[in-house]
């Protein structure tokens, strides 16, 4: 009460009482007002409490508080139920005390307001005593009696029907009704009567009724027909709501905690919601457990799952494993204690076998995916409800034949879904119901095999093509959604199925009807997606992991079988997690490629197929290093893949075409890392090797035919390639990819440089380029010999298409194309046999050149584009196309391969009869094989050599059109060296052994403007460049090309009689060059044997000082390269003891100093030097090599003008040394070296030759016998014009051709004769020979110049007048020579004088000399520089002969001023001659007295010398008859040719100077006399001579 007085003063403060008339009230009132605008009362009711409280206490008159309520009541509407309370309240506290007067008070403002509240309120409200005092009920008493029996009334009275009223015998009567036999006429309507004269008459309760009706449905679930009908009638009497409610009690009534929820229930619930008697909705809410538990639940599961994985990935220690298992068996005690059923899902199996899938499908889109069908009677119960309804679908298409199947009976339920008649009604239903299923289709095999059919059968539909455009679109919708399927539902289900084969193989056949593209794709979601997305397939992954390290830990090559049967049914189900582990145990292990190879047979289609998928994607995976750490090789993964790759795709019927496409896919993204895969699968499926370290025998055996290179060609006998050959020839052409690979390689190649090689180590970009250019060589290699003709042609596009459009580079192109011309010929050639039959032989070439010439045609022409234009003025299109077509097939028959591998297999048959173990039937067959084998081997042989005669026939015919040399022939062999030979000889190892057989047939035919030794020269002299541009595999077959060029050059250093069968007379060993015509003949220009020996030697030095330079750049390729190249020449070279040596102590170097820095290059010099050291014995001392002479001290400081025999260029050349000028600077720093070269030999003559220094009536020497030298030399001329007139078919000019170079050996080779003589050798035999062949080679030179000069008489008559003054100024020219030379070199001749006599070359001989003498002195090679400057020479030689061809013929008007010019300029010259040539004729006429006197021993031969020097020089002046018509230009490019000379000039004369000085000064004054006179009457001879030749060719 205190309280309560507290809170009124708080709301009613007492200075409002005390001035309650004048202010209290109204401050009341604004009060009250404003408390009651509030949305609670809370304050309102105190005001009023507060006012009442004044009341009771006796502060405030009571008629005053009722004339404020009144106003206040007014605020709110309900402002008489508060005041109520307030008064309820007051009554209570009141009635509590002691105090009278207060209550009388209370009960006084009660009365007063009583107009203001309701009575009925206040009786709600007030006390009963407290109503009694007031006068508003009577008596409490009866008050309270009263309340109670309404409160029984309304809340316990049962109004309707009482249990007491209801009658049993009603219930009883009611189940016999609805349990009798319900088979007659009895219908649901006639019972409902029945039922409800029951209610009426038993007072039976309806909503009881109605549960007992659902009790007997339950019982008898088998009169659906009847009970549905009966309640959907009987609910019209009902509330909507009633039949849930008691269905959902009777749920309720089973969630107990072992409570089981019968069948009959929720068949009875689903029956019910099918006919839509209930909303699943309002059941939905009774049924346990909550969705949120079920989430739960389903999480926990994941959880579970995942903790599982995590224990099978742990390690474990065995202390651990005990507690590990206490602990889960704890666990599983705890999980005994069973849960309540799940009434959702029973209710949902329930609809799924009454066939209602529309209330079925929405219960499972509540639940998280797969949850429902993971419970495996819902799993078994939707597979039961597909079977139906795929049912006539499947029967129609679906059954295999011979299959007969169980029929399925469709369901009676008529609200079912409608069964499946077509593809497209799949759509509807089936696709939703199997993607619910999911993974779960596993509980039903036979089902999954059905849809897997059904699928098979829809693909062959789908692949047919005739139907409409709108079919064509639903079945790409349909085709989507069975690839979902598939994805979805078959995949997952065969990882839980337990190693089903079967469903394995059957799945298969409808996986193969899809392309790759959607079966990787599948196989890629299969293996990284589907495994997460359920707990049961994570658990799954798990074991399978497990169970895959448990085999693999115990696989090897012992046990191969049990292990694959293992690894074969873990593989049925679970191929992707498995062979995901084994590839990356290969990866780190490659020893257990071959155990997991051999393991894998007990595979499946499908599981290989997968496993080619696994391969690609283990290949493509982005977080794995292609190359090592220290980037220069390829990672060791990546090999050990390849080498899998390839043993797997071929020991087992993989599909390629994933693999393939893969490689070229890598290829367009400028990728060639991938490369190593293609090579490995081709090498081991078709049996084609690519390796550099082939023997030379397995190099042969390649050369020949099909079966010999499968016998001895390869290192592994690689048998049985036949079906894995023929399925890679398929996957390439059914997938396009055969031609786009080979371009795409071909282009790489380049682009492994320029694109990919930038950031990598050079080593590796190597490797690369090897890699890439070996596939396509492997590759086309395949091509070539397994696909047809047709096939062949068909995709391979023209060399010109080739090269131009895809951009292939030439050699690959031409590599491509070879195959395509040797069908395309042998088809053509075995057409024209049908065709016309003759065996003659003839005939046979003949049409072989016909059927050659008919495919060739058009390459001849497709060539052209490849090249500039220039390039066909040297070498024609058909030469380029021949080279390039044909092969080593084509040139020759390998008989010792063939012998080789016929020997072989006979041993074997000897074996197999020796062996006494062999079983006699095994023994028969395998002698059988053998002997087919060697028939076939030597049939083979046949077919070849008989190809072989037929090539080279062609070859002889075509040969003279090979060469053109519009310019020179130097030019001509760069060409053929630069786009042939080079690029050919690094293309494989047998191009490269082509390429230098090549070379030798072409000399062997003795063809038109090809100088063999210019070639020779040219691939020998310097190959630093070309070594240090080759990859590791291009130095081994650049190394192969070397060696058999080496073969041949040793093979004919090695024996006289080979040299003279093989080169004597052949053009190719001319050593003057002439612009045109056919290099035949005369045996004075032909390079002898010793000097070719000299030459050799020369070539030798040139390899040693390259090899020698490589290995001291300290550059990694370098010295790779030439180690490599220097082991593959080891047979031919070194073969000299100085050579040998110094490479010795170079590569000695490298293995001290590249020990620790580059371990693979130590190990390759380590190899080169023992293989060196072992061929120590076959090498010889430089003087067995060649004839070398030693230096002797007393030397003669003579200076010389022109090297010994003048055998330097022709005239014809000289004439042309002005084009010089316009060349390069290159043509001109090759002059100076001549020029020195020449300074050289003159040295060595010098120093060898004390005495006598030979020479062209230019230099001092002893003037004796000329007399009897000139008889001689005319014998000589006889005799040769008398041979000329008996052989007309070699033209003069053509002999005349490359005379020059090869005298001047030969004398020099006279010279040497003297010297050793002079040094008194102890070999006379040999020196009478070389008199012997000097006689010879006098008498062809001879011969020369008689013809040489008939070609004079060609010309027009006009230029013949214009040369008679020039005529006269040459005999003038040739004695201001001789002067000029007797002098010392005071002043050089002018060579280029119109017409001179004396070639430019001769200069440059006598340099030559001296270079020899110099180097003699020196340990490098003796006599080589001599030879080497002689082919340096040719080189330049036939650069001038350019100017013949390819000067465009000035107008005539031009012509004659130039020629005007040069005449005036040469008659200045030729008088200034005149006044010397007079000076020295008066000496001569002294000297000549003198001649006859001193004879020496040596006259003959000195004579013999003289002969053939002063008959080239006289010679020199021929032209070919060709040139006779262009004669004015002729005369222009002589005249320019005087400047060039002039400058070479300068430089021999500097030189000589500068040898000339540093001579041996002991000479006496008489050896000076003689050698003077000697010049003397050599330049008179050589006159005399002159005009002797002048007569003979008019007397002709």
């Amino acid at each position: 009460m205190a309280a309560a007085a507290a809170a009124a003063a708080e709301a009613l403060p007492a200075e409002w009482i005390k001035n309650w008339e004048k202010s209290g009230k109204s401050e009341f009132l604004q009060l009250c007002r404003s408390l009651s605008e509030n949305t609670t009362f809370k304050g309102i009711q105190q005001a009023l409490y507060a006012l009442a409280y004044h009341v009771v206490k006796g502060d405030l008159k009571h008629d005053q508080a009722s004339n404020v309520l009144s106003d206040v009541i007014e605020f709110r509407d309900d402002m008489p139920s508060i005041l109520a309370d307030v008064f309820c309240i007051l009554d209570i506290e009141t009635s509590c005390l002691e105090e009278k007067s207060k209550r009388d008070q209370f009960m006084q403002l009660v009365l007063a307001c009583l107009y203001l509240v309701s009575d009925t309120i206040l009786k709600e409200r007030l006390d009963p005593e407290t109503l009694e005092s007031l006068g508003l009920i009577k008596q409490s008493q009866q008050f309270n009696q009263k309340s109670v029996k309404i409160k029984t009334k309304l809340f316990y009275k049962q109004q309707k029907f009482n249990l007491l009223r209801e009658e049993n015998e009603g219930y009883a009567k009611l189940i016999a009704e609805l349990g009798q036999d319900l088979s007659g006429n009895i219908t649901s309507v006639l019972i409902l009567e029945n039922i409800k004269s029951l209610i009426g008459c038993f007072n039976l309760d309806p909503n009881r009724v109605l549960d007992i009706i659902l009790e007997v449905y339950e019982c008898r679930p088998e009169y659906d027909e009847f009970f549905v009908p009966l309640i959907e009638s009987y609910m019209y009497m009902c509330e909507p709501q009633t039949l849930c409610h008691i269905l959902g009690f009777k749920f309720k009534f089973y969630q107990e905690p072992n409570g089981e929820t019968p069948v009959s229930l929720y068949r009875v619930a689903a029956v019910l919601l099918q006919h839509n008697l209930i909303d699943l909705e309002d059941l939905y809410v009774h049924l346990l457990p909550v969705d949120n538990a079920i989430l739960e639940e389903h999480k926990r599961e994941i959880g579970e799952a995942k903790q599982i994985v995590r224990k099978l990935t742990m390690v474990v220690l065995s202390s651990e494993k005990t507690e590990e298992k206490e602990k889960e068996k704890e666990k599983e005690e705890e999980k005994t204690e069973k849960p309540p059923d799940n009434q959702k899902l029973g209710l949902l199996e329930a609809m799924l076998k009454i066939g209602d899938w529309q209330h079925a499908q929405s219960i499972m889109d509540q639940m998280p995916p797969f949850y429902a069908t993971s419970h495996k009677p819902i799993a078994v119960a939707l597979c039961q409800l597909l079977h139906v309804m795929i049912e006539p679908l499947y029967r129609r298409i679906g059954v295999p034949k011979g299959a007969k199947g169980t029929p399925i009976p469709p369901l009676q339920n008529k609200r079912a879904p409608k069964q499946v008649e077509c593809f497209e009604d799949l759509r509807k239903e089936v696709f939703n119901m199997l993607c619910s299923l999911g993974p779960h289709l596993s509980h039903n095999p036979i089902l999954f095999a059905k849809v897997v059919r059904l699928g098979k059968a829809f693909m062959k539909e789908y692949q047919s093509d005739g139907s409409k455009q709108e079919d064509k679109e639903k079945m790409e919708v349909l085709f989507s959604c069975l690839l979902s399927i598939t994805d979805q539902v078959l995949l997952p289900s065969l990882s839980l199925m337990d190693c089903n084969a079967c469903m394995s193989e059957e799945l298969w056949g409808m996986f193969k009807t899809f392309p790759y593209q959607h079966r990787y794709r599948l196989y890629g979601q299969w293996k990284n997606e589907t495994y997460n997305s359920h707990p049961l397939l994570v658990k799954v992954k798990a074991q399978s992991i497990d169970r895959a390290k448990y085999i693999m830990k115990r696989l090897t090559k012992e046990n191969v079988k049990p292990s694959g049967r293992q690894i074969g049914k873990l593989s049925h189900s679970n191929p992707t997690i498995l062979f995901d582990y084994i590839l990356s145990q290969i990866q780190k292990y490659n020893n257990l490629i071959t155990p997991v190879v051999d393991s894998l047979k007990y595979l499946t289609s499908l599981n290989y197929d997968v496993l080619a998928y696994c391969i690609i994607e283990a290949l493509a995976n982005p977080e794995k290093e292609r190359m090592k750490h220290d980037d220069t090789t390829i990672s060791s993964w990546l090999q050990s893949l390849a080498s899998f790759c390839g043993a797997v795709f071929r020991k087992y019927p993989i599909e390629l075409a994933g693999l393939l496409q893969y490689v070229a896919n890598q290829l367009k993204a400028g990728k060639s890392f991938d490369l190593l895969i293609l090579k490995e699968v081709v090498q081991k499926m078709a049996g084609i090797e690519i390796t550099e370290e082939m023997t030379m025998e397995q190099l042969e055996a390649m050369t020949g035919g099909e079966q010999l290179k499968a016998e001895g060609g390869y290192f592994g006998q690689i048998r049985n390639t036949k079906k894995s050959s023929q399925r890679l020839k398929d996957a390439l052409l059914d997938h396009d990819l055969a031609l786009p690979l080979c371009l795409l390689m071909a282009q790489q190649r380049n682009g492994v440089i320029f694109q990919e090689g930038g950031e990598k180590h050079l080593k590796l970009v190597g490797k690369l380029y090897d890699q890439c250019h070996d596939t396509l060589v492997q590759f086309g290699g395949f091509l070539a010999s397994n696909l047809s003709t047709e096939d062949y042609i068909k995709r391979v596009p023209s060399i010109d298409v080739l090269c131009n459009e895809y951009h292939t580079p030439h050699d690959a192109a031409f590599f491509l194309s070879r195959p395509m011309y040797a069908h395309h010929i042998s088809s053509k050639y075995d057409e024209l046999k049908k065709a016309e039959k003759g065996n003659k032989q003839q005939q046979k070439v003949h049409k072989y050149i016909t059927s050659c010439e008919l495919v060739m045609a058009p390459v001849h022409d497709a060539v052209i584009s490849l090249h500039l234009p220039k390039v066909w003025d040297d070498i024609s299109p058909q030469f380029y196309a021949t080279f390039w077509s044909l092969t080593m097939y084509d040139l020759a028959v390998p008989n010792s391969s063939y012998e080789r591998e016929v020997n072989k297999l006979k041993v074997q048959m000897k074996a197999i009869d020796d062996n006494q173990e062999m079983p006699p039937n095994k023994k028969k067959k395998e002698k059988e094989r053998c002997t087919a084998l060697q028939d076939k081997l030597l049939e083979e042989e046949k077919k070849q050599s008989e190809h072989v005669q037929r090539v080279l026939q062609r070859l002889k015919l075509e040969k003279d059109n090979w060469l053109l040399a519009k310019s020179t022939k130097n030019e001509t062999i760069t060409k053929f060296l630069q786009l042939c030979i080079f690029p050919r000889c690094i293309f494989s190892a047998i191009d490269a052994v082509y390429c230098a057989r090549f070379v030798e047939l072409v000399h062997q035919q003795k063809t038109p403007n090809f100088s063999t030794l210019l070639c020779y020269d040219r691939v020998f002299s310097d190959i630093i460049y070309t070594v240090a541009s080759c990859t590791e595999n291009e130095a081994s077959r650049y190394g192969r090309f070397l060696c058999c060029m080496l073969d041949t050059v040793t093979r004919w250093h090695s024996d006289r009689a080979i040299y003279e069968k093989e080169c004597g007379n052949y053009p190719g060993f001319l050593t003057i060059l002439r612009a045109t015509g056919y290099d035949g003949g005369n045996k004075a220009d032909q390079l002898d044997y010793e000097n070719f020996r000299h030459v050799v030697h020369k070539w030798h030095y040139k390899l040693t000082k390259a090899s020698v330079h490589c290995l001291e750049t300290g550059e990694y390729t370098h010295i790779r390269n030439i180690l490599i190249v220097l082991t593959k020449i080891l047979p031919w070279y070194p073969k000299v003891v100085n050579l040998g040596q110094a490479l010795e102590r170079r590569v000695h170097k490298i293995c001290q100093e590249e020990k620790e820095k580059r371990p693979d290059l130590y190990a390759l010099a380590m190899g080169y030097s023992g293989q060196l050291k072992s061929r120590k014995h076959c090498m010889v001392p430089e003087n067995d090599f060649h004839h070398k002479d030693p230096p002797t001290r007393n030397a003669v400081p003579t200076t010389v003008q022109n090297g010994p025999g003048g055998a330097g260029l022709p005239p014809a050349l000289t004439i042309n040394a002005a084009k010089l000028e316009e060349s390069t600077a290159e043509e001109t720093d090759k002059l100076k070296e001549k020029s020195q070269g020449a300074v050289k030999v003159i040295n060595k003559a010098a120093n060898t030759t004390p005495k006598v220094t030979t020479s062209n009536g230019n230099s001092a020497s002893n003037s004796k016998v000329i007399k009897e030298k000139e008889d001689k030399e005319k014998c000589g001329k006889e005799k040769e014009k008398e041979k000329k007139e008996k052989t007309p078919a070699a033209t003069p000019e053509a002999k005349a051709l490359g005379k020059d170079g090869k005298d001047k050996p030969k004398e020099e080779r006279a010279n040497k004769e003297d010297k050793a003589r002079d040094t008194k050798e102890k070999t006379p035999k040999s020196d009478k020979e070389k008199e012997k062949a000097k006689r010879e080679e006098k008498s062809s030179k001879d011969e020369k110049s008689k013809v040489i000069v008939t070609n004079a008489e060609s010309k027009s008559t006009a230029e013949k007048e214009r040369e008679k003054e020039p005529s006269r100024e040459r005999d003038v020219t040739k004695d201001m020579k001789s002067k000029e030379s007797i002098r010392g070199g005071e002043k050089m001749p002018v060579a280029g004088s119109l017409k001179s006599p004396v070639p430019r070359s001769e200069a440059s001989d006598s340099e030559r000399e001296q270079k020899r003498r110099k180097v003699d002195t020196h340990s490098s090679p003796s006599h080589s520089s001599t030879v080497k400057d002689n082919l340096s020479e040719l080189k330049d030689s036939s650069a001038k002969h350019y100017i013949n061809h390819s000067t465009p013929t000035l107008s005539k008007s031009k012509e004659r001023e130039e020629d005007k010019k040069d005449l005036d300029k040469s008659r200045e010259r030729s008088r200034e001659r005149e006044k010397k040539d007079e000076k020295e004729r008066k000496d001569r006429k002294r000297d000549h007295s003198n001649s006859d006197r001193e004879v020496p021993q040596d006259s003959n031969k000195r004579r013999k010398e003289e002969n053939g020097t002063t008959g080239s020089s006289k010679h020199s002046k021929s032209e070919s008859p060709s040139d006779s018509p262009r004669s004015n230009e002729k005369e222009k490019e002589k005249n320019k040719s005087k400047s060039s000379s002039k400058e070479k000039g300068d430089l021999i004369k500097v030189e000589k100077m500068e040898k000339s000085s540093s001579g041996s000064k002991k000479e006496s004054r008489h050896d000076k006399e003689k050698t003077e006179k000697k010049e003397k009457r050599d330049s008179t001879g050589g006159k005399e001579e002159k005009k002797h030749h002048k007569s003979s060719d008019k007397h002709r």
